[in-house]
């Protein structure tokens, strides 16, 4: 499987470009938590057209293809955003879409492939995970698309980034959800691009906190999980194709426990009435949980696909089960 390179300023300006026609930029607002030596800044993309960030890499992936590939349509790996992302990316340039996802991936997003007219084929998480680090891949004629480390993934991501610079030049730390990390590396390359100074820091579940435990061993390991209700972020161990770019981008990565994302997802909605899933609070969970990321901040809500009975249980002063 290929491995990825730094994306450009240039090549991610080239996929603005490219989306701008089908999607409008996202909001930034400020989110006053009172506190003395910073502003917190919220990255909504939970404003995008499917609830989530995913849109982007996925547009991106299919409209800088040769449509001559995508003849017997497309296919991606995905615990759910991504999948509903290349679901209304394949609707709006006319061809079938088939997601891979596992059985515990949040009902919502399955059903919103389906609406869309995508393909849901069920595999186990191991297998799910084998696909996604290129370990092994679907016998099927689709073409299949990295949601990590496919190039145009990463360059979609970094629209993000650059929206984020557009808006406020003078950032101090930026924070993104780290799942298999294309949105962190998209984000990064932008921001530091125009900005070099700018910290970006990888927030993930700490039941499953792979980037964490790299950075302290100094190398790739393999972490014992425990499932919870935070979707999306985590697994058990960072993706190696991405990894050497990531580790270069990344200021260091911060693990928020369940308890510390429901709390926020519970201020997101009573101050800004923003619906935010687990892990799309994470990187606000994080922002509270650092006093030391000073200046400004901005947190990158990254969706809001969450089933309801769940996100009810959080409402409600609970934490959902995985």
């Amino acid at each position: 499987m290929k491995t990825p390179h730094r994306p450009t300023f240039d090549g991610i300006s080239r996929a603005r470009d490219r989306l701008a026609p089908y999607i409008q930029r996202t909001p930034l607002v400020r989110l006053d938590l009172g506190y003395p030596d910073r502003q917190i800044f919220l990255k909504l993309e939970t404003f995008s057209p499917i609830g989530a960030f995913k849109l982007r890499p996925a547009l991106n992936a299919l409209l800088s293809r040769d449509p001559a590939n995508l003849a017997n349509g497309v296919a991606v790996t995905s615990s759910g955003n991504m999948a509903y992302g290349m679901a209304w990316a394949a609707r709006l340039i006319g061809v079938p879409m088939v997601a891979y996802m596992y059985r515990g991936a949040p009902q919502t997003k399955i059903d919103n492939v389906r609406a869309l007219g995508g393909e849901v084929r069920f595999v186990s998480m191991e297998t799910w995970w084998n696909f996604i680090i290129g370990a092994d891949r679907p016998d099927a004629p689709e073409l299949l698309i990295n949601p990590v480390i496919d190039q145009a993934v990463l360059e979609g991501n970094g629209c993000i980034g650059l929206e984020i610079m557009d808006d406020l030049p003078d950032v101090d730390v930026v924070l993104t959800p780290y799942g298999g990390g294309s949105m962190t590396t998209g984000v990064a390359s932008a921001v530091k691009a125009i900005r070099e100074r700018a910290r970006v820091l990888a927030v993930e579940d700490d039941s499953a906190a792979p980037v964490t435990a790299a950075l302290e061993a100094g190398e790739i390991v393999t972490i014992q999980t425990r499932p919870t209700f935070i979707k999306s972020i985590g697994g058990p161990s960072v993706v190696p194709q991405l990894w050497p770019l990531a580790r270069e981008l990344i200021d260091g990565a911060v693990a928020v426990s369940p308890l510390e994302v429901t709390d926020a997802m519970r201020l997101l909605f009573r101050m800004a009435k923003i619906v935010a899933e687990g892990a799309g609070a994470a990187s606000l969970a994080a922002a509270m949980a650092r006093p030391d990321l000073t200046g400004n901040v901005v947190c990158v809500i990254s969706g809001g696909n969450i089933d309801a009975a769940a996100y009810s249980t959080v409402l409600a002063g609970g934490i959902p089960q995985a």
